[in-house]
């Protein structure tokens, strides 16, 4: 028995993606016209399905990826929850090679299962998992809201993913994104299954081949 269906996305690009800059909880940045065109080729691929919620994070890249939907009178919430890790003092700068070798033991130290070591100033993905549950919980406490559709962040939706598959947080790189790709969650009332995988066919625009 089918008791929700979740939509859940990335936010669209912002200048900051484009610059290679690190982005997390605290850099609230906004799309650039990129980001834009792909929330409107979202929002024209799937403003027909019945959304009976709009879940975003507090921050403006994620809102402004789903205003389109949030504008058809959808209902809408912000969780803080959803927002994405903080990445801590490499929060709003650029990558440089030191910056990326320390970036990529971080990652490998998570992969190798340690997912409660802290990046420096900022977050685990522990601690990421520990604030999201309270909104999955919140989620699957509405049975009235059968389509859902979340807008979020790229670590924080690994993090989520794991949370709703019951994967070990050590495997949330298996978790591919993009910019405003899709992920389609089926959820059964004892198991969620994934329909879609990182999906980015929405934005090749109508006549592309």
């Amino acid at each position: 028995m089918l008791i929700k269906k979740i939509y859940l996305i990335r936010h669209g690009q912002t200048d900051f993606n484009l610059k290679s800059i690190v982005q997390g909880s605290g850099v609230d940045s906004v799309l650039n016209a990129e980001g834009q065109r792909q929330a409107d080729l979202f929002f024209e691929k799937y403003k027909d399905i019945p959304f009976d919620k709009i879940y975003t994070s507090t921050l403006q890249r994620s809102i402004q990826s789903v205003q389109k939907f949030i504008d058809l009178g959808i209902p809408h919430e912000r969780h803080a929850g959803l927002n994405e890790i903080n990445w801590g003092t490499r929060e709003g700068t650029r990558i440089t090679p030191e910056e990326d070798a320390y970036y990529h033991s971080i990652l490998q130290t998570w992969c190798e299962g340690n997912t409660a070591v802290c990046i420096e100033g900022g977050e685990s993905p522990e601690l990421v998992y520990e604030r999201q549950k309270p909104f999955v919980d919140l989620m699957l406490s509405r049975p009235e809201e059968e389509t859902i559709l979340i807008c979020m962040h790229g670590r924080a939706m690994r993090i989520l993913l794991c949370q709703l598959l019951r994967y070990p947080l050590r495997c949330m790189d298996e978790f591919e994104h993009r910019n405003l790709c899709l992920y389609q969650l089926d959820f059964t009332g004892s198991m969620f299954s994934v329909r879609k995988y990182c999906d980015v066919a929405h934005l090749q625009a109508p006549g592309q081949s």
